[in-house]
């Protein structure tokens, strides 16, 4: 549990955060030894508790008080926390009276699974609770008693609107407990961003959190002195103190912490300043022409997987051959090839509608884990300029990189961490390996009902949206609703085309339309409506039933695609069967898709086309085994990824720290 006295000297510093210490080799190994047995002490430890019962009893003594009383008692708990800390006869009482509160805001009442997945918050954990359980909820028994002990609290979302949604419908209970709550969004100003970080409780998202505390070192420098920083308060408005935003890296509770912690740490945060000038179009014009030149196969190769191209040694001599009457910067054979090596990724690795968009003559990213367009956000070392000339846009200026981090590195600077989500036992190693947060499994409040309906595995993309299509029509004839799942933007507008033709109704959710995000995820359960989405659809947005489409068995989620992790799959799969409601989902995949198409699927691909002679699609354990080989093979290597990148960053630590850089 968060020790208030062992952090008391650190809480009360200056601009609180943890010191994670450079581990060696002998480090590791130990660590690698005895982290299988400090996981499971962990995870016995948040298990073997009677909280559930105490809380029950507490909150019997509060029913009968009036709203004075409780706020009368929420006073006297919060000295007695602050005074006492974090006992657990005192954390039974907050949450008792939480559970209390809510149920009076909000007219809601924290199940008792809830109150279970509180105090794995509580204990420094990963509570893992299957979608619909109500997370939301669940965060306020953790984040309210830090902050009644008097702990700076940040709720850690994936995006701005789940930030907002979450601050609005949960301030009532914070309020009548004595809280503040903020929320800080995008569009927020540093002053309004300093205001909402002074709240209690802060909601805000992972992106715009990291980039502050960027943004903050860089006004306080590498390694901020901590009596220096105390003795500017002295010097009064001027001082650096008074131009940061945060305060510090205290208690944070991160939503979809699997999202945020493993699939958004492959990579590094970058805070870059604008180098003024536009970049000379003539070298990328050049870089690309060249590029164009060589041959795949012949000249360089291509891993998919991997995201990354290698020139062979008749590329290069190629290369040098085509550039031997330029002069200047393709003189030199290094940077020759890095440049060339720049635009072959451009032309071949990205590709529009799925990695960005073109939107008012702009490239503009799209987030791989959300689908979600990133607008701000921009590819460094001259990637960005490159597929700007490849659709044909205009130029931005080049970008200057100032200061950066990846999760990795900055969420073990927190105090105290904890985090929830429907998807951690896939990566349960990692997240302790890495943060040393374990995962806890909590018991879903009802019975699940969601049918698994079994997978499908075509020859060719074109029979795959065929058979979707006449699933979808048979599905619609049931009376049931229908939620289709895409990998990516083209995929959504080309499943549109075959519904269009075949005269279904439907609506598409991606990241050219997704300003009614909310409204149109809400909305997918009512019956015979058919909603094809992106990534977007996985998380955050509650989906409900009504009777009629209940009782013809409930939302349908079909997805179209494997995912690269397993746990995406399961997200979208989650959308139905919530809170006891009945449900079904099933695949439908074909050899043409990205995973089984790049070389993560070339074992399974020879097998499949084998057993795919005969016309007819593989079904059940068979195209599951195929499918499922090719995305475990992706798993292994973005857990690579990422450990070479976290390596990586603890050694660039090291030179900028002799350099006197910031991060």
């Amino acid at each position: 549990m968060f020790d208030l006295a062992r952090e008391r000297t650190a809480l009360h510093s200056a601009y609180p955060e943890r010191h994670v210490p450079k581990e060696g080799w002998f480090d590791r190994q130990g660590a690698r030894l005895v982290s299988p047995l400090l996981r499971r002490l962990r995870v016995r430890q948040c298990t073997k508790t009677t909280v559930v019962e105490h809380v029950t009893e507490y909150g019997l003594d509060l029913v009968r008080l009036s709203d004075d009383q409780i706020t009368q008692l929420s006073k006297q708990l919060r000295n007695k926390l602050r005074r006492e800390g974090l006992s657990e006869e005192l954390v039974c009482r907050s949450f008792a009276l939480v559970r209390e509160v809510a149920h009076r805001t909000l007219a809601q009442r924290h199940y008792d699974v809830q109150i279970f997945g509180g105090w794995v918050l509580l204990n420094g954990c990963i509570a893992e609770m299957a979608t619909g359980e109500g997370k939301t909820l669940t965060a306020t028994l953790a984040a309210a008693t830090v902050a009644m002990a008097g702990v700076p609290v940040h709720v850690i979302t994936v995006n701005d609107y789940l930030t907002a949604r979450d601050a609005r419908e949960m301030k009532p209970v914070y309020e009548m407990l004595g809280l503040s709550v903020g929320a800080v969004t995008h569009e927020l100003d540093p002053v309004s961003r300093r205001g909402a970080y002074n709240s209690d409780v802060t909601y805000c998202c992972n992106k715009e959190l990291a980039f502050d505390y960027l943004r903050d070192r860089l006004v306080i420098g590498r390694q901020p002195n901590r009596i220096q920083l105390q003795l500017e308060r002295l010097y009064g408005d001027a001082t650096r103190l008074r131009q940061l935003v945060l305060r510090g890296l205290c208690f944070g509770i991160v939503d979809e912490a699997d999202s945020v912690l493993v699939d958004e740490a492959r990579v590094p945060l970058i805070i870059s300043g604008a180098g003024g000038q536009v970049p000379e179009q003539h070298i990328y014009e050049t870089a690309l022409t060249l590029a164009r030149r060589l041959e795949r196969g012949q000249d360089f190769s291509l891993s998919g997987h991997e995201r990354s191209i290698r020139l062979t040694p008749q590329g290069q001599a190629t290369l040098a051959k085509e550039a031997r009457d330029l002069t200047g910067i393709w003189s030199g054979p290094r940077r020759r090839e890095e440049l060339v090596r720049q635009a072959l990724t451009a032309l071949h690795l990205f590709h529009r509608d799925i990695q960005y968009l073109v939107r008012d003559g702009k490239v503009q990213i799209i987030d791989e884990y959300t689908g979600r367009v990133m607008g701000d956000r921009s590819w460094e070392q001259g990637l960005h300029q490159m597929i700007e000339l490849k659709e044909g846009c205009s130029l931005t200026p080049m970008q200057t990189s100032l200061a950066r981090i990846t999760y990795q590195r900055f969420f073990r600077r927190y105090l105290w961490l904890s985090g929830m989500t429907g998807t951690a036992q896939e990566v349960a190693g990692e997240l302790w390996n890495v943060y040393r947060l374990a995962t806890v499994t909590i018991p879903t409040n009802r019975p699940l009902r969601r049918i698994w309906m079994g997978e499908r595995l075509f020859a060719t993309a074109d029979q795959k949206w065929d058979a979707v299509v006449n699933r979808i029509g048979e599905l619609r004839g049931q009376g049931r609703p229908v939620l289709v799942g895409t990998r990516s933007v083209a995929a959504s507008e080309i499943l549109s085309k075959h519904l269009a033709s075949a005269n279904i109704e439907h609506v598409v959710l991606n990241a050219r339309q997704d300003e009614g995000e909310a409204s149109v995820v809400a909305a997918a359960g009512e019956q015979g409506r058919v909603t094809v989405a992106t990534n977007m659809a996985g998380r955050g947005t509650d989906i409900k039933l009504i009777r009629s489409v209940a009782q013809a068995g409930g939302l349908h989620v079909l997805a179209t695609e494997r995912h690269e992790a397993k746990r995406i799959d399961r997200q979208l799969f989650g959308r139905s069967g919530r809170q006891g409601d009945p449900g079904s989902y099933e695949t439908v995949t074909s050899l043409d898709d990205e995973l089984l198409a790049t070389s993560h699927g070339s074992g399974a691909r020879w097998m499949a086309r084998l057993l795919l002679t005969s016309g007819k699609p593989l079904e059940g354990w068979s195209a599951s085994f195929l499918a499922g080989r090719a995305q475990r093979s992706a798993e292994r290597l973005h857990a690579r990824v990422r450990r070479e990148l976290l390596q990586h960053e603890d050694q660039l630590e090291s030179s900028l720290a002799f350099s006197g850089r910031v991060e």
